[in-house]
């Protein structure tokens, strides 16, 4: 297949999307797919990953509230591109504009819409949540729900990588959604990489002894990560028992975090570890991993936990909670310091003697199910009819 994916979140200056995006340009042409990614750019561009794979960029708009993105402003210009690229199938990675222009292109591919994003947790129930029921702030937010309903009998697939996700969707009306969980990089991740120097020299970098328990954080320092309030559980927590968070990560709220933490010589920031094999012996070599966004689609920092035998501490919503399933960890409501902080002190109390040896799916199992569905879906195949193996 030819399979072109508009993706109005890509961007080279990093982030998960991209990462998915460049995984799927080198595993589909292996699997012999053709893969075109049409983003948004400054200016007319390909850039070529190899014979069966590339981006092609058209011009546009820089988005206002970060400039490291665009987005797409003329239908009629993208219309043409995708005319112009020809596909058998055609992918769009966010449920915003982009995915209605997508929607109302006149060609015969079908098309899916893969949830890269859940707006409604990242952003309105977090904001409104503490004052509003989840209900009362659908009820108020029905235009946008209605959009997703228009978008899921416009694509043959809405693509959900997490059970929580899909299942909210379906729940409230929209059609053709399915379970596509991702995958983490195959040999990687594994508890065989816990090294116990290194655990002894995190502690030390939190002032503590190698008797103490140690966290990891992992994730951009953005508002829906809801780090100040991680930094607040960890530090009600160790009050009763002497903990250590060391958090991966950089972003816009640096600063707000670092205000929250207050000097705590417990809990640091570090930047992001980008040596893949060093970062997987930092993960494998902590007690816990906490997280505290419940907007999660899927949450790979909890699954390349819980392939590395560590337990997860996460909230009870969005994508990261799928990885506590089973006894892999543990969850608290959602959005309160003092239900996280309680969780914490919960798992390190009575830790998890052995993980369940769940199976995770790889990025290669994920692809490889993907476009199988894709497949099945140009044979004039519906949702619910199951793919051959």
């Amino acid at each position: 297949m030819r399979i072109v994916d508009v993706c109005a979140f890509y961007s080279p200056h990093g982030g998960g999307v991209k990462t998915y995006v460049e995984q799927k340009m080198r595993i589909g042409p292996e699997m012999g797919h053709e893969i075109i990614i049409l983003a948004p750019g400054d200016r007319h561009e390909v850039i070529e990953y190899g014979p069966m794979a590339r981006i092609v960029k058209i011009p546009a708009p820089r988005f206002p509230l970060d400039r490291k993105y665009w987005y797409f402003n003329e239908e009629e210009a993208l219309h043409a591109a995708i005319t112009d690229l020809a596909p058998d199938f055609l992918e769009v990675s966010s449920p915003w504009r982009s995915a209605s222009m997508v929607a109302r292109w006149p060609g015969d591919a079908p098309r899916a819409l893969v949830m890269h994003a859940d707006p409604l947790s990242a952003y309105a129930y977090r904001w409104f949540e503490p004052l509003l029921s989840r209900e009362v702030i659908d009820r108020r937010l029905e235009p946008f729900w209605k959009h997703l309903r228009e978008l899921g009998h416009s694509f043959d697939r809405v693509v959900c990588a997490s059970a929580e996700l899909r299942d909210r969707l379906a729940a409230g009306g929209v059609a053709n959604t399915v379970l596509h969980p991702m995958g983490i990089e195959a040999g990687l991740f594994s508890p065989a990489r816990r090294n116990l120097a290194l655990r002894r020299r995190l502690l030390a970098l939190c002032d503590l002894p190698e008797s103490a328990k140690l966290l990891i954080g992992v994730g951009r320092l953005s508002p829906e990560k809801r780090w100040p309030m991680i930094v607040d559980a960890v530090a009600a927590a160790s009050q009763s028992m002497p903990i250590g968070l060391v958090l991966l990560g950089a972003g816009s709220q640096k600063l707000r975090i670092l205000r929250q933490i207050a000097g705590n010589p417990h809990i640091r920031i570090l930047k992001p570890e980008k040596d893949r094999l060093k970062f997987a012996t930092i993960l494998a070599s902590a007690d816990a991993m906490i997280h505290g966004c419940e907007a999660e689609t899927f949450c790979m920092a909890a699954a390349e936990a819980r392939a590395s035998g560590v337990p997860v501490i996460v909230p009870d919503r969005g994508g990261a909670a799928d990885h506590a399933r089973g006894g892999a960890g543990i969850t608290y409501r959602a959005g309160k310091s003092a239900a996280a902080a309680n969780a914490t002190l919960r798992l390190l109390r009575h830790p998890p003697k052995h993980l369940p040896s769940a199976e995770i799916t790889t990025t290669q199992g994920h692809f490889e199910a993907l476009f199988a569905d894709y497949a099945h879906t140009l044979r004039g195949a519906s949702p619910a009819e199951p793919v051959a193996a």
